[in-house]
């Protein structure tokens, strides 16, 4: 019954096996056993960490009557991680981005404490001199402009790419640079400008690479 319990409320607070792993401390695989019974015996302080995950209490989650009670450990002192979740940009339709609605790998989970509104999934090695690597989550804050020097998430012609940006307005002229000596800075004035938008600035990065 637990593992059962445990699935429904995840499904239902839209939460992947990842993120509730990553939530309590194990892998997703032995959250997946949990939820198919491979594992019946959970660790005691697996269940309240999950209770503590789904927004329940153990009690509820084994299924017990209302009248049995659960004596939760001693965890005074310790300062509990929260995860939040946030969506990783899917397409470019229009000049207005599309996020991924699908639970599976449509959001990666960061500390709720980082100032970020959604994630970019960076694509080629233009950007490794800054130590972002083809495949790599890109977390990025909602603004429309950066200061100059700034890596930001751009829309160019319909499509998402990371750059440093470089305005010059009295020069009416944007230059978008790449971290790697191959490539060359991408230059766009005047009129040029008005297929350029900045989503927001990258703060953080989540490598695949440990």
């Amino acid at each position: 019954m637990i593992g059962e319990n445990i699935r429904k409320l995840r499904k239902a607070r839209k939460m992947t096996l990842l993120e509730l792993a990553e939530a309590v401390g194990t892998s997703k695989q032995n959250i997946h056993r949990y939820e198919t019974g491979v594992i019946s015996n959970i660790p005691s302080d697996k269940i309240v960490a999950i209770a503590e995950a789904l927004g329940t209490t153990p009690s509820a989650l084994m299924g017990w009557s209302e009248g049995e009670s659960y004596s939760f450990p001693d965890a005074s002192g310790i300062t509990p991680v929260t995860v939040k979740k946030l969506p990783i940009l899917g397409d470019i339709a229009c000049g207005e981005p599309i996020y991924a609605d699908e639970e599976h790998e449509s959001y990666a989970s960061a500390s709720d404490t980082l100032d970020a509104d959604f994630c970019l999934r960076a694509h080629g090695d233009s950007m490794i001199g800054a130590r972002i690597l083809d495949g790599d989550i890109v977390f990025i804050r909602k603004q429309s402009s950066v200061d100059n020097g700034e890596i930001a998430a751009v829309i160019i012609n319909d499509e998402a790419t990371l750059k440093r940006v470089y305005f010059y307005p009295d020069e009416e002229k944007l230059i978008l640079s790449p971290e790697n000596p191959r490539y060359a800075p991408l230059v766009y004035i005047k009129d040029e400008l008005d297929s350029i938008k900045i989503l927001g600035k990258a703060v953080a990065f989540q490598s695949k690479i440990i």
